[in-house]
């Protein structure tokens, strides 16, 4: 069936029975071969979901034949009554029928709050959404802070972000950060491994806390001295708030435009932080990605040179 164009088109996985799914249950199908988790079945029976074989609808007790094909009908999503959408300029460096990963300026929140309750990300990707006609909300893999820039992943229905979210906690998504910080940081590289934890009586800003924090590592390799601060690569093996702002503020070298931390505001306006790279082997196809984004203009100013990030 060719939906209708005004009507909201759900994620749809349409697959041929071959000879190895042959008298396979297909409860045993969905679980073992398309990775559908208990959660995601029940919606699909009792949420608006489908699953039709040869067009038909079929219980998941039914036993599949070789020919037959399958097709399974995510239900519809319906986004929060808190988050509406709006209209905004969205750089989109990749996307497909799961995911999408966007290049967030610096100055945008990713998600509607109390102080931001409009002008987010969230925002702008609903209205994309909705003019690409999908029935599905904005799920995000991997947040960041308002005024860093830089690669986030989109998730583009529950199914997917469910996939994506296991392999965010399998460490099996690499992200990386390019940072300009105070001072000179006189090693090569190095390994930032200190607790983070909340600070009393803030609601926002975190700190070293080496007795309540939770385990915190940082890795990061010098690029290039200047003067009087440093451009660092930074790579994450764990991923509390603010973490980069937090370590790098904790061994003396707080990042440029980071005043929440100790940055000066001299040189630029916005802690000097930037999401450059990220890469995963894509779950659905298997396919290798790997992705890098040149710093905005108010970083690239600072820079003596370009950065080759191919060879970072």
């Amino acid at each position: 069936m060719v939906p209708n164009k005004m009507e909201k088109q759900c994620y749809t996985i349409v697959k041929t029975m071959s000879s190895a799914e042959q008298g396979m249950v297909m409860r045993d199908y969905l679980k073992k071969e398309i990775k559908v988790s208990r959660r995601a079945l029940s919606a699909i029976k009792y949420k608006g979901g489908k699953l039709l074989v040869d067009g038909e609808e079929r219980s998941v007790r039914h036993v599949l034949q070789k020919g037959e094909k399958l097709t399974i009908v995510f239900p519809p999503e319906m986004p929060s009554e808190f988050l509406s959408d709006e209209s905004m300029p969205l750089d989109i460096v990749y996307e497909d029928d799961v995911v999408l990963i966007v290049n967030k300026p610096a100055g945008i929140p990713v998600i509607p709050s109390h102080q931001y309750p409009s002008g987010t990300l969230a925002n702008g990707l609903l209205r994309y959404f909705k003019e690409e006609n999908l029935a599905s909300t904005v799920h995000i893999i991997n947040r960041l802070d308002r005024n860093t820039s830089g690669l986030m992943l989109v998730a583009k229905h529950r199914f997917s972000h469910e996939r994506f979210f296991k392999m965010q906690k399998k460490k099996e998504i690499h992200r990386r950060y390019l940072a300009c910080v105070e001072g000179t940081v006189h090693q090569d590289q190095g390994v930032i491994d200190a607790p983070i934890g909340r600070r009393a009586g803030s609601a926002i800003e975190r700190m070293v806390d080496w007795q309540n924090g939770r385990r915190s590592i940082t890795h990061y390799k010098v690029l290039e001295r200047y003067s009087n601060w440093t451009l660092v690569a930074v790579r994450l093996q764990t991923g509390r708030t603010h973490q980069i702002r937090v370590h790098f503020a904790s061994i003396g070298h707080p990042l440029l435009g980071d005043d929440l931390y100790g940055g000066t505001l001299e040189r630029i306006e916005r802690q000097a932080l930037h999401s450059f790279e990220v890469s995963f082997i894509h779950p659905f196809t298997g396919e290798p990605i790997h992705l890098h984004k040149q710093c905005p203009d108010d970083m690239q100013t600072l820079l003596a040179n370009p950065i080759n990030l191919e060879t970072i």
